[in-house]
């Protein structure tokens, strides 16, 4: 297992989270822009992401360089995304050789941590896909 995150206190929580539910395989955690794809395999992965939402002004389409670099190094990918994006990721997934299997819609609690939060802490209505890539 390896997770990449850029910014080092969620790298942090990670570390600490990984400690506190004893996971059975080791975890290498790498900081860096998982958009560039810092680490290779020789075979297709699975990639479990949550990328920045790609609807808040300033930041829109940000979640397609995370959809990006999934379509070159996974064989599966599951993702989570702001709801209403179900149109955007089955068209990304079908332009870059991969299909949507599976997808719901689910809470996500989310404690203010960016200058567009207004509230302490709130739920968004997500939805979360599962992408088979390369055809």
């Amino acid at each position: 297992v390896v997770g990449v995150e850029l910014d080092r206190d969620a790298l942090t929580t990670a570390r600490a989270d990984e400690r506190r539910v004893a996971a059975s395989a080791p975890v290498h955690w790498v900081q860096a822009d998982a958009t560039r794809a810092p680490v290779r395999f020789p075979d297709p992965v699975t990639v479990v992401m949550n990328p920045p939402f790609g609807a808040q002004d300033g930041n829109r389409n940000a979640d397609r360089a995370f959809l990006a670099t999934a379509s070159e190094v996974a064989a599966v990918s599951y993702s989570v995304h702001n709801a209403g994006s179900r149109g955007f990721v089955e068209s990304f997934a079908a332009d870059n050789d991969g299909e949507v299997t599976h997808a719901f819609a689910a809470e996500f609690p989310v404690d203010a941590q960016f200058d567009h939060h207004e509230d302490a802490s709130r739920d968004l209505d997500v939805e979360v896909y599962r992408i088979e890539w390369g055809g």
